[in-house]
């Protein structure tokens, strides 16, 4: 059967593609904070990202708006804003002051958490598979950072606690998805996080560059079409299939950060890198298995 057809009849297999096209989005975002680096403070650049996110967003939120949501539906967009608004000022802290891999595989705990979240939570049921592809990323993860053989630095530590703080987002984002659409769940992230960063921006203002605004600007559009690109996902599959998919970005990651930025990769990034690809590439593999077996006629063999 053809790929197009079988994505056509395959919510899996589309939340598959959604989600890798995500990874990609989010490197370029890592990529381009990792460029600003230091020198403006991390909450005034987080604020800025969500500022000019949420006027790119605007005019889809205002098409789909259908009124002010439930109160339940509000406090769960409240609760996601403020805990990923405090995430990503810890994740741009990070990002200006250890290497992008090291960003990356750090912000692998989150899906640990993420997995745990959506089967106590959400009900999603753990298949084995699902279970080994987050296990040997997570794996993977700690044989690039090798705890125990170097110090945690602040940028460490930032990241370490960053990743509760987007599972627990990404996890509120997955129940958001079944009665929201995707524009007002990505405007109402924008909005609420500015919303929570504006306080700290404010006390750690310095009027930024046009150079600044610039790249931030790119950021804020790369980053709110990711974040659009991971509700589809979120929306067309189960949290436990899409999100293994984000071990993706380390690869990514790695790659661009010795390119760009002539950081240092070495062996473990690839020990670890290969365990993080094999795992996304069974997963993918078995859920496109289970699709053709789900879209293709069994033929009785007789005896």
């Amino acid at each position: 059967m053809p790929v197009p057809q079988m994505l056509k009849q395959s919510k899996t297999l589309q939340g598959v593609v959604w989600m890798i096209i995500t990874s990609f989005l989010f490197v370029g975002v890592t990529v381009i904070v990792r460029h600003l680096g230091s020198t403006m403070p991390a909450i005034e650049a987080a604020f800025i990202r969500y500022f000019l996110g949420s006027l790119i967003i605007l005019p889809l939120v205002i098409r789909h708006w259908n009124g002010i949501p439930k109160a339940a539906t509000s406090r769960l967009y409240a609760v996601r804003g403020l805990v990923h608004g405090i995430g990503v000022m810890l994740w741009f802290y990070a990002m200006a002051r250890i290497p992008i891999a090291e960003v990356v595989a750090i912000g692998y705990v989150a899906p640990i958490f993420v997995t745990l979240g959506a089967a106590v939570f959400l009900g999603e049921k753990l298949h084995m598979r699902r279970i080994a592809g987050v296990l040997c990323g997570f794996v993977g993860a700690m044989i690039i950072l090798r705890p125990g053989f170097q110090e945690i630095s602040l940028g460490q530590l930032a990241q370490l606690c960053a990743a509760p703080l987007f599972a627990t987002s990404f996890i509120i984002a997955k129940k958001l998805s079944a009665t929201q659409s995707s524009s007002i769940i990505v405007g109402m992230l924008s909005i609420s996080c500015t919303i929570v960063l504006l306080p700290g921006a404010i006390w750690q203002w310095r009027p930024p560059t046009m150079d600044e605004i610039a790249w931030l600007a790119l950021t804020a559009l790369i980053a709110t079409t990711g974040h659009f690109t991971m509700t589809k996902a979120f929306q067309a599959a189960p949290i436990t299939v899409t999100q293994p998919l984000g071990f993706l970005q380390l690869i990514w990651a790695a790659l661009l950060g010795m390119l760009l930025f002539n950081e240092a990769l070495d062996p473990y990034v690839f020990i670890g890198g290969g365990l993080v690809v094999g795992a996304a590439t069974y997963i993918s593999h078995r859920e496109l298995q289970i699709a053709r077996a789900q879209t293709t006629p069994i033929v009785p063999t007789g005896r």
